[in-house]
């Protein structure tokens, strides 16, 4: 399998990204800590990846896509056979995306937002890559602290993040509401500002 990341940027591919990033989204119904309590539907997924490139031709923002191909690649699962791989034969693996923060004292930094891989193709460093790349993304931008928040029962993710050199700046205990499930809300930040080896 290979995987190519891509910033997407032309809002044309949106309508084709629409069911791929709809199908990853799903993972919410199945526990997947992305910032929803019930999956969202097509068009609030559009509505999404359209504000973040639609940010993007601004400066603002910037839309991250994994693309997996190869013959080990698994074809992706709750989707049509004939759409369910890209024109070029391969599948969306992965998204994430940064926005910069609207608020005028705000306006150097940005959030990091719902990286998130396919299940058949997690553990494969796939969100290493994409985070990587957006906090690379991010840099080049000039954003000078990124953060992000999660779910603090996603320790995988958690983990990633304090390899990749962001800290926890704060936690708000029992404040993220899943059904009648509490969990915590975590806050991590990284200075761009200061040199990152690994970019």
């Amino acid at each position: 399998m290979s995987v190519v990341l891509r910033e997407v940027t032309d809002p044309a591919e949106i309508e084709t990204l629409v069911p791929h990033v709809y199908r990853i989204f799903q993972m919410v119904s199945r526990g997947a800590a992305l910032g929803w309590a019930v999956p969202p539907g097509p068009d609030e997924v559009r509505e999404l990846l359209t504000g973040v490139v639609e940010g993007a031709a601004a400066g603002e923002a910037a839309l991250l896509v994994a693309y997996a191909s190869g013959d080990d690649v698994p074809p992706p699962a709750g989707l049509d056979p004939l759409t369910a791989r890209l024109a070029d034969g391969s599948t969306v693996a992965g998204l994430g995306y940064w926005r910069r923060y609207s608020r005028q004292t705000h306006r150097p930094h940005a959030d990091l937002e719902r990286v998130a891989v396919a299940e058949a193709h997690q553990g494969r460093g796939i969100g290493r890559a994409l985070t990587e790349g957006l906090v690379a993304s991010a840099r080049k931008a000039g954003i000078e602290v990124l953060t992000l928040d999660a779910r603090g029962d996603n320790e995988r993710a958690l983990a990633l993040y304090r390899t990749l050199g962001f800290n926890e700046y704060g936690r708000l205990v029992d404040f993220v509401a899943v059904g009648h499930l509490r969990y915590d809300k975590v806050f991590y930040a990284i200075d761009l500002r200061r040199p990152w080896p690994r970019l």
